[in-house]
């Protein structure tokens, strides 16, 4: 026993000065294997575009394990189709749209071009779905900061219409594509096309579904937007609007980048510490950054700068 015993201590010690003198020798590399390990992937929430209960193509929020733009189009696009790798990290209620056995063949990103080659699975989308694949692709696709619009092949065949309907597309697809199209024209002439977003609600979880309408309104599309927020489609649809139906956009500013809205007292939720309700706040700015291709929306209250929860 004691043998034994003695044995066990001299192979362990044997063994821990061998480690040692490993680590003594490379002790970068091992560090930055480590390092790696917890590091390289953290997991970030993104927005991307799914199927809501009431069939909207509407946007919330999932965890996307890659920080490199190229993977992370991987990833979102896994996440898009039905039966997916990715399919277990999909909102309870929410569904993908691109077709089951959908398989990436190439995936590129070139001067803000995110070049995507489908197998031929990518055709087999049932004919009443198929804007809303494409806007679902569109819309979480840009939103990766590096990706400014999409080329879609299948099997090497640059996509120009619609696999059913034969609608033809649009070279490159960008937001000004448009989700979850409204058409109301008299006149083929002085079109607008605003993209407002709308809160929903499924069980106690709320989230933003952009409804892009079409019409002859000849308003500034800055006008559009708040009038359409501050009058909610409650009565027809399931989509709402918190913003206060006697608050008034006072002044606004374009700028290269930014756009400045100035409103009236009645923006705001709380008037002692002068704070917007995040919904009212994220249904304006996404609005306005989708509609007016602006990355930052500033608010002011009668003309006092109000500090906020997203920019």
């Amino acid at each position: 026993m004691l043998k034994k015993s003695a044995f066990r201590r001299i192979a362990v010690t044997s063994v821990a000065l061998f480690i040692f003198t490993i680590i003594s020798i490379f002790p970068t590399s091992l560090n930055d294997h480590f390092e790696s390990e917890t590091t390289t992937n953290p997991s970030v929430y993104g927005a991307i575009y799914l199927i809501d209960p009431n069939q909207y193509v509407a946007r919330t929020q999932v965890v996307i394990k890659n920080n490199d733009s190229l993977n992370q189009a991987r990833e979102i696009i896994e996440m898009l189709t039905i039966n997916g790798k990715k399919s277990h990290y999909l909102p309870n209620g929410f569904t993908a749209v691109i077709p089951s056995g959908t398989k990436v063949e190439e995936i590129d990103i070139q001067n803000g071009i995110l070049k995507i080659n489908f197998n031929e699975t990518f055709l087999k989308i049932p004919k009443g779905s198929e804007e809303d694949v494409i806007e679902s692709l569109i819309y979480s696709l840009t939103e990766i900061k590096d990706v400014q619009g999409l080329l879609i092949y299948v099997n090497g065949e640059l996509m120009t219409k619609l696999p059913n309907t034969n609608i033809k597309l649009p070279t490159t697809l960008t937001r000004d594509y448009g989700i979850n199209k409204i058409y109301d024209l008299t006149k083929i002439q002085n079109v607008t096309k605003t993209t407002t977003y709308y809160v929903s609600k499924y069980q106690d979880f709320l989230y933003y579904v952009p409804v892009t309408e079409i019409t002859n309104n000849e308003k500034e599309k800055v006008e559009i937007i708040i009038e359409r927020l501050k009058s909610s489609p409650t009565h027809q649809t399931n989509l709402m609007s918190y913003l206060n139906a006697n608050a008034e956009l006072l002044d606004y500013e374009i700028l290269e980048n930014d756009i400045h809205l100035s409103f009236n007292q009645y923006l705001l939720d709380d008037f002692q510490n002068k704070q917007i309700l995040e919904e009212v706040e994220y249904s304006i700015a996404l609005s306005m950054k989708d509609t007016l291709d602006v990355q930052a929306v500033n608010f002011s209250i009668n003309g006092e700068k109000i500090t906020t929860k997203r920019n």
